[in-house]
């Protein structure tokens, strides 16, 4: 974990309210595991309180980047950085995914911006094969840049196949001849709850990275707790023991 100022080497409007940012940073860089994230202060004032977690986008030599939709004081106060503006960020924090695993077929699968993870995680998945899903309502959050191999599943049918992604991808294992495949995924609670159990029913290991409120990111305050099943303990910090778990190992809410 790094505690750095990092000048500010890109901002870029992708569609309606979704924005990605650039940074310097060659320790942050350097280090970084796919899964992992940064928490960044905003501003210099104490609105918000509170830095603002990002997963860890993609990377390219020294910059990091990372991808957000604009919501609320803190991703505001983000896009009204200039250009070489220094922003205070920490990272990388928690665990990302497992990518020595024994397995052949890298399946990836986003739903929405939790795509977020999956283009440095491509890069770390150079000698597998990759199989990109990704889901949303519309075409519109679709965001396939920097991935490979991408089927596409929109709840309107605007794109790709129109059903969910989960759908999709059961869909593609019925119809390949899959080799010792491992699911990564990351996305809303809802769509990682019906992937772990579609895994489960085929028996794939299955990794996920749960989005959740956070404050300090480091696992101090204890406010990103989420329910254990595999008897180790009760629960775990998001921050900390997370952002990636075995998707069997956690419960997740209704």
């Amino acid at each position: 974990m790094i505690q750095t100022l990092c000048h500010v080497s890109s901002i870029e409007h992708i569609r309606s309210n979704i924005y990605v940012m650039g940074f310097g940073s060659s320790e942050i860089a350097s280090s970084s595991m796919a899964g992992q994230f940064v928490n960044i202060k905003v501003n210099e004032t104490y609105q918000p309180l509170f830095r603002r977690p990002f997963s860890i986008y993609h990377i390219e030599g020294e910059n990091v980047k990372i991808i957000f939709q604009v919501f609320g004081q803190g991703t505001k106060a983000l896009i009204q950085k200039q250009l070489s503006e220094k922003i205070d960020v920490i990272g990388p924090l928690g665990r990302g995914y497992n990518v020595r695993d024994d397995f052949e077929t890298a399946l990836l699968v986003g739903g929405g911006l939790g795509v977020a993870p999956l283009p440095i995680l491509t890069n770390q998945l150079r000698t597998k094969r990759i199989v990109t899903f990704l889901g949303g309502r519309t075409k519109e959050q679709i965001l396939p840049t920097y991935l490979e191999n991408v089927q596409i599943a929109t709840d309107d049918g605007s794109a790709g196949y129109k059903g969910t992604v989960v759908d999709l991808l059961e869909k593609y294992l019925v119809q390949e001849q899959v080799v010792k495949p491992k699911i990564f995924a990351c996305g809303p609670n809802v769509m990682l709850k019906v992937l772990g159990k579609l895994a489960a029913k085929r028996s794939i290991p299955c990794e996920v990275s749960l989005e959740t409120v956070m404050a300090c990111g480091i696992g101090i305050c204890q406010g990103c707790p989420v329910e254990r099943t595999d008897g180790r303990k009760k629960y775990s910090l998001v921050c900390k023991e997370g952002p990636v778990f075995d998707v069997q190992s956690v419960v997740f809410p209704l």
